[in-house]
């Protein structure tokens, strides 16, 4: 068995680990009921399930920044996703077991004593942090051994699948081809300041007859007509004191910010005897780099990087790590840990802030919680007036809150309409929603009430009228440079350039469809590669056009020294191996389930759910 397949499989379990001692928690279900199902023999365990789920709710919640219940992850597909996924693991355990894969013992102890989560500070195996961290994500040991055996064996069948796999030359040629062959061309802008005569001047019909002709442009977009009240810890901040005393008693509590002593950025190697740690240093003094030295133990540099450190942090290290120049690595020094080597990044002079000018930083710190504090303070009555039958109008007179009005839709960002939170509660509130209380990003609350809805509606010419004449002129302007330039076209066409005519050209050699040019329209880059050699073509922007000559058709760069090539072709090799992979596995995964057969139990899985509730 090949090591890096086993440790694959070893970090897809520990990634799961991870995220129960990233805080989300595991998910515990008592009683008799043990799995949610089947696929052949290999069962799909109940909290193998729930801590699945959970963790995918907690991850949807982190990406949207917004508290989500089951009914909306359900609504969202989260619990089929995860289902699915692990009916999939269940496939290849269970074909695992029917070819009698499994590993040994002592594979199985190797790729625990690796794991970093399970170490102590030598980076040894510590028993105490690997019982620590496997009840934190809810499992027992052997329930954590059996995981790991039946990846391993899931993931060897799966790599089997997969081994070699490769994108077909014809195909990366083909991709090679359109994302790197190469266009040379030349083109020229003209706008109003081309023209060789002005522009009329529109008469009433004109602008009537654009504004008819460009309706989408003048149209509103339906808005919902909302009543909302609010209160932020911004409203009051000035109408919040803070004494002296509160303000020296921060002061104290947060001295240690303010005075800062003297500090190192320091790394330390811990070495497990001082001949060891001696040699090391040796090495380093004949030139070898301590990355290197880290490098050989099998670690990262973050994994012996202290941070900023202070003399006390230090202990036995202290003098000659404070005495070191940057870059200098010292000792051997006895620790607690053993002998160490420590590597000097960096010297923090002693930072000193008197109170005087720490005063306007905890004036506003002190001014802003206890603002937010009370407008915290207030939920609780505003929620009882609300339940009470009060409108948002009785809320404003007996309180502190704020009434507004706005008529909204997904455009408006202004106010109060900046907030995630209301953005959100505006788009989902009907008007058979009755106003509750809901709190901001920053502390603050609101409550809002769907007053009507304001359909999309036509702006007469008057209202925009400015709109359509700017409109007019830019369309009026690109119709005179379209006539004026025609004859030019001709003569471009028949092989005269561009400074013949009198046109000045941007020359551009070595395009791609990976570029972009900010200036030009959205679609130039399409146009430029769907031309022929020699073709000449006319592009319309916003009041100006774009006069573009192909010069040059050219097959993507052949040098293999060309870095940038080089990783569009690995990205692209790799991105249809992974594409390829997906797909083989699915087949793979299918198969299995067809000859296996697939048993979900719906009651376990309702238990789940209701769990969460």
């Amino acid at each position: 068995m090949g090591k890096g397949i086993s440790k694959g499989a070893m970090w897809v379990l520990m990634g799961l680990l991870i995220v129960g001692l990233g805080g989300f928690g595991a998910t515990n279900l008592s009683g008799t009921v043990q799995s949610v199902g089947q696929v052949g023999e290999a069962e799909i365990d109940v909290n193998t399930y729930a801590r699945a789920l959970q963790n995918e709710i907690r991850a949807l919640e982190a990406e949207r920044g917004e508290s989500i219940s089951l009914a909306e992850a359900r609504a969202a597909g989260v619990d089929r996703d995860v289902l699915s996924r692990l009916v999939s693991r269940a496939a290849l355990e269970h074909e695992a077991a029917r070819l009698g894969l499994s590993i040994g013992d002592e594979n199985l102890r190797d790729q625990i004593l690796e794991i970093p989560a399970f170490q102590g500070l030598d980076g040894s195996f510590d028993r105490e942090s690997y019982a620590f961290a496997l009840q934190q994500a809810g499992l027992n040991e052997a329930e954590f051994e059996d995981n790991i055996r039946a990846e391993t064996a899931s993931t060897l069948i799966q790599a089997a699948a997969l081994s070699g796999l490769q994108a077909p030359e014809t195909y990366m040629n083909r991709m090679m081809t359109y994302l790197a062959e190469e266009r040379s061309l030349a083109f020229a802008v003209l706008d109003r300041r081309a023209l060789q005569s002005g522009l009329p001047v529109p008469s009433e019909a004109d602008l009537q007859s654009y504004h008819q002709s460009h309706l989408p442009q003048f149209t509103t977009p339906e808005a919902k007509q909302i009543t909302y009240a609010w209160l932020t810890p911004a409203m009051i901040i000035d109408t919040v004191e803070v004494d002296e005393a509160a303000l020296r008693a921060a002061y104290e509590e947060r001295e240690a910010e303010f005075n800062l002593p003297e500090r190192r950025l320091v790394e330390r190697l811990v070495f497990g005897d001082t001949q060891s740690a001696t040699r090391a240093l040796e090495r380093i003094e004949e030139g070898v780099a301590l990355e290197m030295l880290v490098s050989e133990r099998g670690l990262e540099m973050a994994d012996v990087d202290l941070g900023d450190v202070t003399r006390e942090d230090l202990g036995n290290a202290a003098e000659a790590v404070f005495a070191a120049e940057t870059g200098e690595v010292v000792g051997p020094v006895d620790t607690d840990l053993g002998p160490a080597l420590f590597r000097v990044n960096a010297v923090l002079a002693e930072q000193v802030t008197p109170f005087e000018e720490a005063e306007p930083q905890l004036r506003d710190l002190l001014a802003a919680d206890r603002a937010r504090r009370v407008v915290e303070g207030k939920i609780e009555a505003v929620d009882d007036l609300l339940a009470g039958g009060a409108t948002l109008e009785d809320v404003a007179r007996e309180t502190d809150l704020e009434l507004g009005s706005v008529n909204w839709h997904s455009g408006v960002t202004k106010g109060i309409a900046g907030y995630d939170a209301f953005r959100s509660a505006a788009a989902d509130v009907t008007q058979d929603d009755y106003p509750a209380v809901e709190q901001l990003q920053d502390g603050g609350l609101f409550a809002l009430r769907l007053d009507g809805i304001e359909e999309p509606r036509i702006q007469p010419l008057e209202d925009v009228r400015e709109r359509v004449l700017r409109g007019w002129r830019a369309e009026a302007t690109v119709g005179a440079l379209k006539t004026q330039i025609e004859p030019q076209l001709v003569e471009l066409r028949a092989g005269a350039s561009f400074d013949d005519l009198g046109l000045e050209a941007t020359e551009v050699t070595g395009m791609t469809r990976r570029d972009y040019r900010p200036e030009a329209p959205a679609e130039f880059i399409e146009t430029v590669f769907g031309m022929e050699e020699g073709e000449v073509t006319l592009l319309e922007g916003e009041g100006r056009i774009f006069v573009v000559r192909l010069d040059e058709i050219q097959p993507p760069a052949n040098d293999p020294e060309d870095e940038d090539l080089a990783r569009l072709r690995t990205a692209l090799q790799d991105q249809a191996a992974s594409d390829l992979g997906q797909d083989l596995f699915q087949i793979l995964a299918n198969d299995i389930r067809a000859r296996a057969g697939v048993e979900l139990d719906q009651s376990a899985l309702n238990a789940v759910h209701a769990n969460f509730n």
